[in-house]
């Protein structure tokens, strides 16, 4: 990875139709460690309207942050990544990126970044995989708050070989994370452009005949869901902003029925082990103020076990975090600020006790993370 990196990030000034090229900016962070995860990709959301998505990449082997490499690596496409950075996955040898108002999902080479290609669906939100296929959540329509314009959302199918789309699924208003769980989906249902008619259910689609099949009730303003070891799910409700609270829920999918509430706000989470992590900036239009949180909670007790997981005070000059990831090895926790969501961020690096081991500069709204795993993750045809 480091060799393959290295020769193609070569600086080099150039034109994208008379627009210089940025180059990428490298520093070196942290300690030299050699696992099977060799890196990390991180991409960075960029501000609506600004064209600023950008990717950035961390080795292990060299303790070296990359920021801004999909430019340099890909010198010919006219626009860069484009605009807002909502979510990005690898699976099998390709790395792919969610790419909202641009109306696309960028695909990539998983070791060098360079671009394959790109699928075209409106207003695109979440990624998940099995088997052959991909799946991606569609607000369908473009991005506005008024209601009588709002369209039902759905989930398209592509093929991973072809990246042709191949099928299409209706749900809710403005579905947003979906996971697999067996042959089931499980697809986040928000209605955020509903205000205040939010969605409350998560959409049940079986997987053979891709149609769906149920909604189940939640809460209002769904947002993340994520399945552990368990068979359990955890999934987030954004509540309304005034009187209804940001919480957790949990749901059993051999019952598909809710099995608890933890009244916490989460922005965003990783399940690691026996341990979920989450971070929030959960905002109030009451006070007009914003609260923060670190929480773990136990997901075979279905307990918070640590209300702030940072342990050394630096808690105090994070001002928005926004995105968290951690290693699956290590237990180090990586998280986001996204400070005043106009300005480059921060990435904080914390050991599993809490205490900060480096953190860098980042592009604008850093907020989703793929871990980069050699070679066992990487396949010829992008296929698990």
């Amino acid at each position: 990875m480091v060799c393959v990196l290295c020769s193609v990030f070569c600086a080099l000034i150039a034109c994208r139709h008379e627009e210089p090229i940025l180059p990428s900016e490298e520093e070196q962070h942290g300690e030299k460690d050699t696992t099977e995860i060799v890196g990390f990709y991180l991409l960075n959301e960029g501000n609506m309207g600004n064209n600023k998505a950008s990717l950035d990449y961390y080795d292990y082997a060299s303790a070296t942050y990359k920021r801004n490499i999909y430019a340099e690596v890909n010198p010919d496409v006219p626009k860069e990544m484009g605009d807002v950075g909502n979510d990005l996955q690898i699976y099998g040898s390709r790395l792919y990126a969610v790419i909202n108002c641009s109306n696309k999902i960028e695909i990539m080479d998983a070791k060098t970044a360079k671009r394959i290609g790109q699928i075209d669906v409106p207003n695109c939100r979440y990624l998940c995989f099995q088997g052959q296929y991909g799946y991606i959540t569609s607000y369908a329509g473009p991005v506005s708050l008024d209601a009588s314009h709002a369209q039902i959302g759905y989930v398209a199918r592509f093929d991973t070989a072809t990246l042709e789309i191949n099928a299409t699924c209706l749900v809710g208003y403005q579905p947003d994370e979906l996971t697999i769980v067996g042959n089931k989906m499980y697809v986040a249902n928000s209605g955020g452009y509903m205000v205040p008619n939010y969605e409350n259910t998560l959409s049940v689609i079986d997987i053979a005949s891709f149609t769906e099949v149920k909604r189940i009730p939640v809460a209002i303003n769904l947002h993340r869901v994520r399945a552990d070891k368990n068979g359990l799910l955890w999934v987030t409700s954004r509540g309304d902003y005034y009187d209804v609270p940001a919480k957790l829920y949990c749901l059993d999918t051999k019952t598909d029925q809710v099995v608890d509430m933890l009244d916490i706000a989460v922005s965003d989470l990783d399940i690691v082990g026996d341990s979920l992590y989450a971070c929030a900036t959960a905002w109030d239009n009451v006070t007009m103020t914003n609260t923060v949180s670190y929480s773990i909670v136990d997901i075979n007790t279905r307990k918070v076990v640590c209300t702030n997981f940072i342990t050394d005070g630096t808690d105090l000059n994070i001002k928005k975090p926004y995105g968290i990831k951690v290693h699956p090895l290590t237990h180090d926790i990586y998280l986001t600020d996204a400070k005043n969501y106009v300005s480059p961020g921060t990435l904080y690096c914390f050991s599993p006790e809490g205490t900060m081991r480096w953190s860098v500069r980042t592009g604008d709204i850093p907020a989703h993370f793929a871990f980069l795993r050699m070679p066992r993750e990487l396949s010829q045809n992008g296929e698990n």
